[in-house]
């Protein structure tokens, strides 16, 4: 009877040891499979960019002026000179 309870016992271990090493790798897959997500989003983030970048090529290979932000002309007054009216 102890050598049939050793052995079941023996085999249902070797089971659970299968069963745990299976979610183990189950939820390794499961993270990597998130983090391939994320950088695919990445990729097609960056590819857009390149594309429009690419646009503003040709454009400049035509002759056109370069797209972006206006510069700022502006100027700007000093202020420190100005006395304030303490109370």
């Amino acid at each position: 009877m102890n050598k049939i309870l050793k052995s079941f016992w023996n085999w249902l271990r070797s089971l659970t040891t299968v069963d745990e090493k299976a979610i183990e790798l189950y939820d390794e897959a499961k993270d990597r499979v998130e983090e391939v997500k994320k950088e695919i989003k990445d990729v097609k983030k960056a590819v857009k960019e390149v594309a429009s970048q690419s646009k503003d090529v040709v454009d400049a290979v035509k002759g056109k002026k370069k797209r972006g932000r206006k510069p700022n002309n502006k100027t700007k007054t000093n202020n420190s000179k100005k006395t304030k009216k303490w109370n």
